[in-house]
């Protein structure tokens, strides 16, 4: 399975203005494409930043949706007002403690891999990382995307609220380090969102 995503810096002042197109315009169009398995939504309201991700069952399928659907994403780039950058990934990992609910907030950590390191890296998320993410107080979800041609990954943590996932700042950050660090790898970004909008569908990866 595989993800579109779609990171934007929003004007300040138009986030709400950009969920709701996303949820009123985005969301239907591409939940009516048979291919698809759903979408979310993240936003940081402090900077502005938004994450949009689709997810598909095939490669071709999700490329097939991008020219279908890329007037009405260009007008999500337009109401947003900043520079938009589109990345395709491979779903490796996915696993569900339980849905997202109201106040569900997401962590994700941006990292650089060699790419022939890559496969024992989501190895070690799925056999390592996953069983001690699973251990932290309000842990909803977690998943891990790569991109296996040039070694980016980025996984992506949901807690039940901003309260449960600042807690785990510390704790987090220490087993990512020493995860990046067995894994040959490089933190590029760790970023904290609100989860707008959730409607995904990916079936458990792990």
């Amino acid at each position: 399975m595989y993800a579109r995503s779609t990171t934007i810096d929003a004007r300040p002042g138009v986030l709400d203005v950009g969920i709701e197109h996303v949820r009123d315009q985005l969301m239907p169009a591409v939940l009516d494409l048979e291919a698809c398995l759903g979408l979310s939504l993240l936003v940081d309201p402090a900077s502005g930043r938004c994450v949009m991700t689709t997810a598909w069952r095939s490669k071709e399928a999700m490329r097939d949706a991008a020219d279908r659907l890329r007037p009405v994403a260009d007008r999500l780039t337009d109401v947003l007002d900043g520079p938009a950058d589109d990345e395709e990934w491979e779903i490796a990992v996915l696993h569900r403690d339980h849905r997202s609910g109201p106040g569900t907030c997401v962590r994700t950590v941006r990292m650089q891999v060699e790419p022939d390191r890559l496969a024992h890296g989501v190895d070690l998320y799925r056999t390592v990382l996953l069983p001690q993410i699973e251990e932290f107080d309000g842990f909803c979800s977690a998943g891990l995307m790569v991109d296996r041609t040039c070694g980016h990954a980025v996984s992506s943590v949901a807690f039940d609220s901003r309260e449960a996932m600042r807690h785990t700042r510390k704790l987090a950050a220490v087993v990512r380090e020493g995860a990046t660090h067995e894994a040959s790898g490089e933190i590029l970004d760790v970023a904290e969102f609100d989860l707008a909008l959730a409607h995904l569908h990916v079936p458990e990866l792990v």
